[in-house]
């Protein structure tokens, strides 16, 4: 009985510490579970704020930049044939060369002339002597070294008829010389001021070729396994396709480890030739090519909000040739007319992006270009007043005639979606003056036969011009002789006073001294009217990542995008600003 006491005594005195000290403490526990609560959702705050603001300030202290590595693909509407620079024609020969062969000189992202393979150049005092200095320690892509002797095998090679160069016919009565291992010359037979710049193309190896017989040198396994000295080295070449729109030529290259402007950046630059545009646009829609290299235009296709897009305005001039020495173009008034009637300024608007006008055979700010010797502008009442002073009646069916003679004439041109705008316009508005013109618009192959043959009226074509003011080769008259190599004067144009101009401009090798030079030429040009001057056209790049490294500039020829192409990154990363 008294253990029962005993345990219930106990009992009630632990039921009472119990009450004292867990029930009666209860909310004070809860107090702390609170305060302890609170304490760590403040600790999670403030490292979340500290976590936040710290990658804020990365990024406020850090930039997205590129960085090496990544493979790079591009889409070239084309055929592959050759690598070989003395050979290569065509968008995807020229880029294949252009990314494995370098040049003696090259030019920087401001179209400033400067040194590739050479370290530098000089002329004498005669202007007639250029001393190229090469680099030290040059290597070909196999190793062995590149000197001065593969600069003389290369240019004696484009002279040797037997060799079939394109090249050949600008090469002629210049001696080439081995002085020592990293220096040559240039022995002209008369000052030349625009020399230095025709050494652009590339160096072949002596060590390679030097045993090949010149007429073989074409048909050489060297064109499609080639060993150069550029940024790419070649690894492999697939063709693929059983037809002409299927078939697709596929090029590898890797970077040179000795390239001397130091190893590129990509991981692979693989270069792919389509024969149909169709299939090229569904390889970039599908994710298999980065870039596309020179569409005329961008297809609605394309999504625009994943595109990347670079326009560089090329040295060069679209314009409408007249043939100045037969039909109703040989009259220099209606030349005169057609020039006057002709609304460049609506034309250049309508083509729907930005380009530089054309006014003269010179381009804007090139040396020598002077505006005072611009062409006619815009002014189809002057023009018809033209006409009819000249004689030139108009026709019941709105074609004006002369001597029962009617007032047309054809007009050629590239089958491109410009070229057949501009013909569009043009003959619409010669129309509107009494002039009958036939448009007829030619696959590529078929108009460069037209071309060579001069088998035209008038004609819608771009030269190029490049940095030097020399167009000697597409106005001089010995240029329109059918002996002429290239007979590049696609105008037929004759002027002994811009004969003189244009000689006497490009032997001087003071500035001043040859923009005095050229202005008779360009006065007898303004009134001549040989051609009509539309604008500088544009070469369109197409990417669907940012390429660092490459910016937009006037280029000289397509393949001067690639001139740096050594620094080109495809890949996005943060680096300390």
């Amino acid at each position: 009985m008294r253990r029962k006491i005993q345990v219930g005594s106990i009992s009630e005195k632990a039921g009472r510490n119990i009450d004292r000290n867990v029930v009666n403490r209860l909310d004070r526990l809860l107090n702390v579970r609170r305060f302890l609560l609170s304490w760590i959702l403040l600790v999670v705050m403030l490292s979340g704020v500290v976590m936040a603001q710290t990658y804020e300030l990365g990024n406020f202290y850090q930039k997205s930049s590129g960085v090496p590595g990544g493979i790079y693909s591009e889409g070239i509407l084309g055929d592959f044939t050759t690598a070989n620079p003395i050979y290569a024609a065509g968008p995807v020969d020229d880029t294949l060369s252009k990314l494995v062969f370098s040049s003696l000189l090259t030019y920087n992202s401001n179209n400033q002339l400067v040194g590739d393979l050479a370290s530098g150049w000089s002329v004498n005092s005669t202007g007639k002597i250029y001393t190229v200095t090469l680099r030290p320690n040059l290597t070909w892509q196999d190793g062995k070294p590149l000197t001065a002797a593969d600069v003389v095998f290369t240019y004696k090679t484009i002279q040797d008829p037997d060799s079939q160069s394109d090249l050949n016919s600008s090469w002629q009565d210049v001696v080439v010389k081995e002085v020592n291992p990293t220096t040559v010359t240039f022995t002209l037979s008369n000052p030349l001021d625009s020399f230095p710049y025709s050494l652009t193309n590339g160096i072949i190896p002596q060590h390679i070729l030097g045993n090949v017989a010149p007429s073989e040198l074409r048909s050489s396994k060297f064109n499609t396994q080639p060993i150069g000295s550029g940024p790419f080295d070649w690894k492999s070449l697939e063709v693929a396709g059983d037809t002409p729109s299927t078939r697709e030529e596929q090029i590898i290259l890797t970077p040179f480890a000795g390239y001397h402007e130091g190893k590129a950046k990509l991981s692979e630059f693989i270069v792919r030739a389509f024969h149909d545009q169709n299939n090229l646009i569904n390889h970039y829609l599908n994710g298999s090519l980065t870039a596309i290299s020179g569409l005329n235009y961008i297809p609605s296709s394309l999504n625009r909000s994943n595109l990347y897009t670079y326009s560089f305005p090329l040295t060069a001039a679209e314009m409408v040739f007249f043939k100045t020495d037969a039909g109703v173009l040989a009259d220099q008034n209606v030349r005169r007319a057609l020039v006057e009637g002709a609304d460049v300024n609506s034309i250049i608007n309508g083509l729907g992006y930005a380009v530089i006008p054309v006014r003269e055979p010179l381009l804007i700010g090139q040396l020598g270009y002077d505006p005072t010797y611009s062409q006619s502008g815009y002014n189809p009442t002057a023009a018809e007043a033209q006409l009819i002073q000249d004689g030139w009646v108009m026709g019941k069916n709105g074609v004006r005639y002369k001597n029962g003679v009617p007032l047309e004439f054809n007009l050629y041109a590239a089958d491109t979606r410009d070229s057949r705008y501009v013909t569009t316009q043009l003959s619409q508005e010669w129309k509107t003056l009494g002039v009958n013109v036939q448009v007829i618009v030619q696959s590529d192959a078929d108009l460069q036969d037209t071309v060579s043959l001069h088998n035209y009226d008038a004609l819608l074509y771009g030269i190029s011009i490049g940095v030097d003011p020399d167009v000697f080769v597409y106005w001089d008259s010995s240029q329109a002789n059918p002996q002429s190599p290239n007979r590049l004067n696609f105008s037929e144009y004759k002027s002994s006073t811009a004969d003189m101009a244009l000689e006497g401009g490009r032997t001087r090798s003071d500035p001043a001294l040859r923009a005095v030079k050229y202005q008779p030429f360009l006065q007898a040009w303004q009134q001549d009217a040989p051609a009509l001057g539309l604008y500088q056209p544009r070469y369109l790049y197409v990417s669907r990542v940012n390429i660092y490294g490459l910016s937009e500039h006037k280029i000289n020829t397509l393949t001067d995008i690639y001139n740096n192409v050594q620094n080109w990154e495809m890949l996005t990363g943060k680096i300390a600003d």
